[in-house]
């Protein structure tokens, strides 16, 4: 199993920043990207943006083209997302994930391990 633990949520003012952090830990050698989604009650879990294992390749939905910037620490076993220019619709529960060699980039039902969740709340 592979466990992915968030942190780095908040409150925060539209037009600010934050950054969110995804540990990963356990069994990753077969992780081939990690991607961080995000869902409002009632609504479906959507795709945010996505890094290969190494960092080389990224991938982002449309809400976050543009604002955010996804990264990969292989050294500390991290991904992280730069949120810049926040605006309440983007006041959602931040989930990362991992996927395996042969899924498809936003398609969440590819991903393998998810984690608990971080919210973030952007005041107007």
């Amino acid at each position: 199993q592979v466990q992915l633990v968030e942190s780095g949520g908040g409150l925060v003012q539209a037009g600010g920043s934050l950054k969110l952090s995804c540990q990963a830990s356990g069994r990753t050698f077969s992780t081939y990207k990690l991607g961080w989604f995000r869902q409002v009650p009632g609504k479906e879990r959507d795709f945010v943006a996505a890094v290969t294992w190494g960092g080389e390749g990224t991938s982002y939905g449309d809400s976050a083209k543009g604002r955010f910037t996804i990264s990969r620490d292989v050294i500390k076993n991290t991904v992280s997302l730069q949120m810049n220019n926040l605006k309440p619709e983007d006041t959602a529960i931040y989930y990362c994930a991992s996927q395996g060699r042969g899924g498809i980039v936003d398609d969440l039902r590819t991903y393998d391990y998810w984690g608990q969740g971080t919210q973030v709340t952007v005041s107007s």
